[in-house]
């Protein structure tokens, strides 16, 4: 009874989490316009989507800060985290939890304060602003996501590296880096789906006549969301998916093949 009372929760759980997207996935494939008729299956709104100019264009916008913020949050986070790995406990105490008050943060304070920032330093407003409040954002879910692997790192074996006659560079790419890169994929994965997500802090650092997702379907609310917007979420959704089992199995898959190799040796 106990077993069944746990499955039955969980069940509930997913299905008040996954019940409204399955049913953006169903109405994304109504022939009719209006939500409160089935007007039969059809994919005609995924076509129209690929003819709607502005949405195209603010999807492209969405992807290109987002990749190009993730990437760049991601080497300056990676790189603050080598730093904060050197310095003494008090101090990286100190700058960690400094690196936690963003994150806590309620988006429209910070939304707010970049703006008043870009404003001060007379930048006009548009995709770079937008990218350079995403890149700031993102730092922090870098750190995050990066600081606790190398606090797990055997520090002997970078510097018997450097013994060896290893440059720091090269010792950094060949011995830390591969060490360290599931925490540094976690934080771009994580950065690109808060750049990916962001409306907040986006309305307030673009400027006229640039637009994002979020932005754009904001923006058609008080009109009425098009369904051609049901069948782009249905395509990121079925993306992000898909990234998620390759993340996960491929891991999985790996364990099990090592587990196999050491199986044989001992044999």
């Amino acid at each position: 009874m106990k077993r069944f009372l746990e499955r039955f929760y969980l069940a509930i759980i997913f299905l008040f989490l996954y019940a409204p997207i399955v049913t953006l996935i169903i109405l994304s494939f109504n022939e009719s316009r209006t939500r409160a008729k089935w007007g039969g299956f059809s994919a005609k709104w995924y076509l129209a989507l690929f003819d709607n100019q502005s949405i195209m264009e603010a999807l492209s916008n969405t992807l290109f800060i987002a990749l190009v913020s993730s990437l760049a949050a991601t080497i300056i986070g990676t790189l603050t985290c080598i730093a904060l790995s050197n310095m003494k406990a008090k101090a990286r105490n100190l700058f960690l939890a400094v690196n936690n008050i963003p994150m806590l943060n309620a988006d429209i304070v910070t939304g707010i304060s970049l703006m008043l920032l870009f404003i001060s330093f007379g930048m006009r407003f548009g995709r770079e602003t937008i990218l350079l409040a995403h890149i700031t954002f993102n730092i922090p879910y870098v750190i995050l996501n990066v600081m606790p692997r190398f606090r797990q790192l055997n520090p002997n074996t970078y510097e018997a590296a450097l013994d060896l006659g290893a440059s720091p560079v090269y010792a950094f790419f060949k011995i830390t880096l591969p060490d360290i890169m599931p925490g540094v994929l976690a934080g771009f994965l994580m950065s690109f789906t808060m750049s990916l997500d962001d409306f907040v802090i986006t309305h307030f650092t673009k400027g006229a006549g640039v637009d994002t997702l979020s932005t754009k379907i904001y923006a058609e609310v008080r009109k009425g969301i098009k369904p051609e917007m049901y069948a782009l979420s249905t395509i990121i959704f079925v993306t992000v998916f898909v990234l998620l089992l390759i993340v996960n199995l491929a891991p999985a898959k790996e364990r099990r093949e090592q587990a196999k190799t050491k199986r044989f040796s001992r044999r």
